[in-house]
């Protein structure tokens, strides 16, 4: 092995060790921050997420790289490794999609529970005749209570598919670290 391919193998081994490691931490840590409903945590999570994910695409580059200077581009556990990394990057697109629904659904609940109350029935109307007043009556309208509640749903709905998503990229991670280690 030439000095370059040491450089080489040295990048792509500090990439996953500064970029997975960072982006998987952020995935595994947004269903808590959306649970306890930390809009602000959950927007720095999401940040991390892309921002980490975007930088992995060195681990990709710099293996490439190094499989074909080493001539293993060929072999099919690289191939498998290959395959399992683009499934993996496609899975954290989801998970950003999945991240950034979260933080419109809380935001949505939050909104509404910092909206005015709706005026009762028996309060006097201010000015409106009674034919409007039959006319908004009988539209059904969404209450605070229900917003909330559809937001909390969503919210819910979108942390069980990041936990579901993050644990299959940790395991593709997991089968691309054996496959590197029993093949090296």
């Amino acid at each position: 092995m030439s000095s370059v391919d040491r450089l080489v193998l040295w990048l792509h081994v500090a990439f996953v060790i500064f970029t997975i490691g960072p982006v998987t931490i952020a995935i595994m840590s947004s269903p808590r921050a959306i649970r306890t409903r930390n809009i602000g945590v959950l927007r720095y999570l999401l940040v991390m997420t892309r921002v980490f994910g975007a930088a992995s695409l060195g681990v990709l580059i710099f293996g490439i790289v190094l499989g074909q200077s080493l001539k293993e581009l060929g072999k099919a556990w690289l191939a498998v490794s290959l395959t399992l990394y683009v499934v993996a990057l496609v899975l954290l697109v989801l998970i950003t999609r999945d991240q950034r629904r979260a933080i419109t659904a809380l935001e949505s609940m939050a909104r509404q529970q910092q909206a005015p109350a709706p005026v009762a029935d028996d309060e006097p109307s201010s000015g409106r005749s009674g034919r409007d007043e039959e006319g908004t009556a009988s539209s059904p309208r969404p209450t605070a209570a229900a917003t909330a509640v559809g937001g909390a749903h969503i919210a819910s709905v979108e942390r069980g598919r990041i936990v579901s998503l993050g644990g299959l990229v940790s395991l593709i991670w997991l089968a691309i670290l054996v496959l590197m280690v029993w093949n090296s």
